[in-house]
């Protein structure tokens, strides 16, 4: 007899104060030059729009959201590693998404690494396509990165 394998169900909530050291941690583990615990805080602080998406009580992901002026900013969108290929950073990003339509957002931009394939195609699958090229905007541990600054049109009504 074949047992089903039992799937764990995962939510996305606000994240809180006492998510900064999960996030911080999920952060230090995915990246060469990670944000801060304090970046972190302080997104929270300014009144981003900052989620976590959890996983047996436990923050497995996080996403960031500054909304201005009629437009949003993806600031951070990441997935510990752990628990990447399973269409989480999807979720996440699609609440971004729903976020930003809430608020009447026109347009949505991002930067990415050009060398983040990944992400790229995420992105490139949600209707985000390049505007325009940062040069040298990322560290990298052989200098510096370009960004692509993508954007995603959003349809209002």
């Amino acid at each position: 007899m074949i047992t089903p394998v039992r799937e764990v169900p995962v939510a996305v909530r606000r994240m809180v104060h006492e998510d900064l050291i999960d996030v911080s941690d999920i952060e230090r583990r995915s990246y060469d030059f990670p944000w801060s615990h304090g970046v972190f805080r302080d997104c929270l602080l300014a009144g981003y729009q900052c989620l976590v998406l959890v996983r047996e009580e436990r923050p497995i992901g996080y996403a960031i959201l500054s909304v201005a002026a009629g437009e949003a900013h993806v600031l951070n969108l990441c997935v510990d590693p752990g628990f990447r290929s399973m269409g989480y950073g999807e979720r996440l990003l699609d609440e971004m998404l729903r976020l930003a339509r809430t608020a009447n957002v026109h347009q949505v931009f991002l930067e990415v690494r050009p060398s983040n394939s990944t992400a790229l195609s995420l992105y490139r699958k949600k209707g985000f396509h390049q505007i325009a090229n940062r040069p040298s905007y990322y560290q990298a541990t052989d200098g510096r990165e370009d960004a692509s600054v993508l954007v995603k049109k959003m349809n209002l009504g």
